[in-house]
């Protein structure tokens, strides 16, 4: 399938690319058709009352396409727009997508989220916490229905609140070392339990707790992916035909999972103390491994491959 790659996706880092420049290179060359496209100027009625810019896509570029010649509707969000915020268009294009999958049997059955966000846009805070609570319906009732839904996390604004909420709902997670996903963000755990206790300015203290390898190593996404276009069309192909069923006994399985999780790591105060938990060698060496060598260290976890989700 390497013939239907972007020439620029094994260069271009995902980290600095921009939405439409990530599903440039993720997607077949040329498959993409755009669902309200910037000239429908499908943009927010609220930032202008704060004196804002608005986008004409609202910073969520939806649509479908082809991924190794098979068909996929995409979602993916602008985190230089506004941190990628979920807000009342942005949400509702991406619910749309969602339900379409679920509801339109003309159009495909796997759903890809480029997730970029750091939560809930403040100017827009009621719609924005509504969005984020019909995606996570959306996602479930589509999955459901036996629609598989991807997340690929690695942009600036990581996945945090809603993004981090919606990406734990999908059927898998796919992530790179540059991402960073969690419920609440750095800065709100630091001013609401104080600098001592999280500093969010502590690069290496953020990355290793909430960073795509700490994240893989803990079994909170199902595949680690290069800083690279390349890196994430490679992840997904292979978590495409890996997603589990929706169901009872799929619940049931991540249950047991999460608490075995709690048994051997409930006790630990860092993430170093966590892989020492898990069995690994030298767990001090983690970050400075390359993509390689820490593929390696997760191919020989227990759990790191389960079909729970």
């Amino acid at each position: 399938m390497t013939d239907l790659k972007h020439p620029a996706a094994d260069t271009a880092s995902w980290f600095l690319s921009t939405a439409r420049e990530r599903l440039a290179g993720l997607l077949d060359p040329g498959s993409f058709a755009e669902f309200l496209p910037p000239t429908e100027r499908a943009q927010s009625p609220h930032l202008a009352l704060f004196d804002l810019p608005a986008a004409f896509d609202d910073g969520m570029v939806v649509g479908r396409g082809q991924l190794g010649k098979r068909a996929v509707l995409v979602a993916a969000q602008e985190g230089q727009f506004m941190g990628g915020t979920f807000a009342e268009v942005s949400g509702a294009k991406l619910v749309g997508l969602l339900r379409a999958a679920r509801e339109d049997a003309k159009l495909p059955r796997i759903v890809l989220l480029l997730l970029d966000s750091g939560g809930v846009r403040l100017q827009e805070a009621n719609a924005g916490e509504l969005a984020v609570a019909e995606v996570m319906r959306a996602i479930v009732e589509a999955r459901g229905y036996g629609v598989t839904v991807i997340a690929l996390v690695g942009g600036r604004a990581g996945a945090f609140g809603g993004a981090g909420l919606a990406a734990a709902t999908c059927s898998r997670i796919a992530i790179s070392e540059q991402g960073r996903t969690g419920v609440s963000g750095p800065e709100v755990i630091e001013t609401n339990k104080g600098v001592e206790e999280f500093d969010s300015q502590d690069k290496a203290l953020v990355w290793s707790v909430t960073g795509g390898r700490n994240r893989r190593l803990l079994g909170g996404a199902d595949a680690y992916a290069g800083d690279t276009v390349a890196g994430f069309r490679d992840a997904v192909l292979a978590l495409i035909d890996r997603a589990p069923p929706f169901d009872l006994a799929t619940l049931r399985a991540e249950q047991r999972r999460l608490a075995d999780r709690i048994v051997r790591l409930g006790a630990c105060n860092s993430a170093v103390e966590m892989w020492v938990a898990l069995g690994i060698a030298e767990p001090q060496t983690i970050r400075n491994l390359d993509d390689v060598a820490f593929a390696g260290i997760v191919k020989g976890l227990r759990g790191a491959a389960y079909e729970a989700r």
